[in-house]
């Protein structure tokens, strides 16, 4: 029970809401991508998503000097049931359709930044003289 409750609750926020339409839409969005979309402090966007992937509706992974965020989809949880059903919701609401219209025009690089030289976890791009 409370798998579904930790679903329930994560879902009960506007703004996190959010965060899921647009990760139906687009997937492997960054903070600073989300961030953006929704006009909140990144610490803000940070907290959501750490609500989130608790409730087991999202994951992260590392990508270079970004931290991408996807939907978690695995069969049998209350997270994925749930995923399913807002694929079909929402997206005629007012709010919804605000940040999905958004999404086409965020470029990472132009509002993250370009990455700032090698990356020392990247072997592709690691100084190996030292």
């Amino acid at each position: 029970m409370q798998e579904f409750l930790d679903v329930m609750k994560a879902l009960a926020d506007p703004s996190r809401v959010k965060i899921i339409k647009m990760l139906q839409h687009r997937s492997d969005m960054c903070v600073c991508e989300l961030r953006s979309a929704l006009g909140l402090a990144q610490p803000t966007v940070s907290k959501h998503l750490k609500v989130l992937e608790g409730a087991g509706l999202l994951t992260r992974k590392k990508d270079g000097q970004w931290v991408n965020y996807a939907l978690r989809r695995e069969a049998g949880s209350y997270a994925a049931a749930m995923l399913d059903n807002l694929d079909g919701w929402l997206n005629d609401t007012p709010d919804i359709r605000d940040v999905l219209d958004k999404l086409p025009h965020l470029d990472r690089l132009t509002i993250c930044g370009a990455p700032t030289g090698p990356d020392p976890a990247d072997p592709a791009t690691a100084d190996t003289t030292k």
